[in-house]
């Protein structure tokens, strides 16, 4: 190997080993000053370094042993230094994995169930804006909250977009892309743009489609957006 090689080789290792440590030191966990800020950082979670907009945080809980990728933007409210009240907004349960790239943003009640995991860039909101005045920008509109509840052992697809009003239950599978809106039973695989119950767990019979009887009690959960309801997400 070149004398070129061998400068290169060890730089490159030499970069690799300072970015290590750079991670470790920039995790947010129990015993960091940044963990202190937290409503509740259990015991075992960690926040991956390098992290996103994180914001709130006296009003965000995290359980134990839950794991949350890097550039994670988690957010209570619509900025930092804002008083929202005696209660936590944004609740993430015990074991649970965030994918990278997510954002979780709560302005009213978010709670994500223990053991729910989800892949990268999955967006969650309890918010949306609103289109009742014509006149008026559609930004500059005072916008709705709906709280969201995701059952616990749920798993979240790439990319899945959770709104505001959504209730998903125990042990749920959301596909990846999905548009979700509206409350859905245990046990189902949701997918689809705006996202229906595709499959339905029956005990005995196993994972059905709708036409086979597996849409259970709830329907198949929320259909498109009426004119009059609120749209997109903050």
């Amino acid at each position: 190997m070149s004398l070129r090689g061998v400068v290169r080789r060890a730089a490159g290792a030499l970069v690799h080993r300072v970015w290590e440590a750079v991670r470790a030191a920039g995790t947010v966990s129990p015993a960091s000053p940044a963990g202190y800020r937290f409503r509740r950082l259990g015991e075992g979670a960690c926040l991956s370094f390098p992290i996103g907009a994180v914001f709130g945080e006296a009003w965000i809980e995290i359980g134990d042993h839950t794991l949350v990728g890097e550039r994670v933007s988690i957010s209570a409210g619509m900025g930092p230094g804002v008083d929202l009240g005696p209660d936590s907004i944004v609740r993430i349960g015990r074991s649970c994995s965030i994918g990278r790239g997510s954002h979780i943003v709560g302005h009213q009640s978010i709670d994500i169930g223990d053991d729910v995991f989800t892949g990268p860039y999955v967006y969650i909101t309890d918010q949306n804006h609103v289109y009742d005045d014509p006149e008026t920008p559609i930004g500059r509109q005072w916008p709705r909250n709906n709280p969201v509840v995701i059952g616990s052992g749920s798993w979240l697809g790439t990319g899945a977009i959770i709104l505001p009003g959504t209730r998903i239950g125990r042990q749920c599978v959301v596909a990846g892309g999905a548009v979700v809106r509206g409350t859905f039973p245990d046990h189902s695989v949701i997918a689809g743009i705006p996202a229906k119950v595709v499959r339905r767990y029956v005990p005995g019979e196993g994972w059905l489609p709708p036409h086979l009887g597996g849409t259970g009690v709830n329907g198949a959960g929320a259909g498109p957006a009426e004119p009059s309801e609120p749209v997109g997400t903050t």
